[in-house]
């Protein structure tokens, strides 16, 4: 009897939970709770998106001193390998500037393909009595070119069709070759005649030929200059001397 009360008893109240249960599930559905979680988790996953996709309009990661997209620190990961790529170009760049430089570049003279002979073609060459010493003549001869130019050894001058060349004074010979940059200038003196008169065949010359030696001596330099004389010419002699090219005038200042 009592077992039979029990199973009767039981059975309505396990009706009741169903039917309690069964009107929580309608409730949840007529008020629209579950739409509502899973639409939370979604613009959770987005939100999460737009955090891992920096905005253009924003800084990056690394701009900001954070994490990058790797979760790798500012210097690491991807960071390093780009800073390391850069530094490799910087130096390779600097390399090739430096060795550039030391090659061909304008303003090395020692370079080769910087380095012409001076000759009429790259030069303008200008003649010009001096008061003291008497009897002497200036040769002034300026780089006109865009590249360095060597004047080598001294002039070999030639007044009007005379059949003979001056000697040049081999006290002024210079340690190096005068080399000139361009728009600098060379200088060379003349000795046109004794002061003593002790020269003979003396002459008046109305046109001077200026001739530049090559690499060695007396060879072909190149173009010949003619620079301007004096409209009652030059008087010379025998004793028709001159130095050898120098980059400071002073130092054949008096000869």
């Amino acid at each position: 009897m009592l077992n039979s009360r029990m199973r009767r008893t039981r059975t309505p109240l396990l009706a009741v939970a169903g039917a309690a249960l069964a009107a929580l599930a309608l409730t949840a559905c007529d008020s629209g709770t579950g739409t509502q979680d899973e639409g939370a988790a979604k613009h959770s996953s987005s939100a999460a998106t737009s955090e891992g996709t920096p905005n253009a309009n924003q800084p990056s990661a690394d701009a900001k001193g954070g994490k990058d997209a790797t979760g790798a620190k500012d210097g690491t990961g991807s960071g390093t390998s780009s800073s390391g790529h850069a530094s490799a170009r910087q130096s390779s760049t600097g390399t090739h500037r430096g060795s550039s430089g030391s090659g061909s570049g304008a303003s090395e003279p020692w370079d080769p393909a910087n380095r012409v002979l001076c000759n009429g073609s790259n030069t303008r060459v200008t003649a010009q009595l001096q008061s003291r010493p008497l009897n002497h003549m200036l040769l002034t001869v300026t780089n006109t070119g865009s590249k360095y130019c060597d004047l080598t050894y001294y002039p070999v001058l030639r007044f009007d069709g005379m059949q003979w060349a001056p000697q040049a004074d081999e006290s002024t010979h210079p340690q190096a070759v005068t080399t000139l940059a361009p728009g600098k200038s060379g200088y060379a003196e003349v000795r046109l005649s004794a002061a003593d008169g002790s020269g003979d065949g003396g002459t008046t010359g109305r046109r001077l030929t200026v001739y530049f030696q090559g690499k060695t001596p007396k060879s072909d330099g190149g173009a010949t200059a003619n620079p301007t004389l004096p409209a009652k010419g030059v008087y010379y002699d025998s004793s028709l001397e001159v130095t050898y090219w120098q980059s400071d005038l002073s130092s054949i200042s008096g000869w």
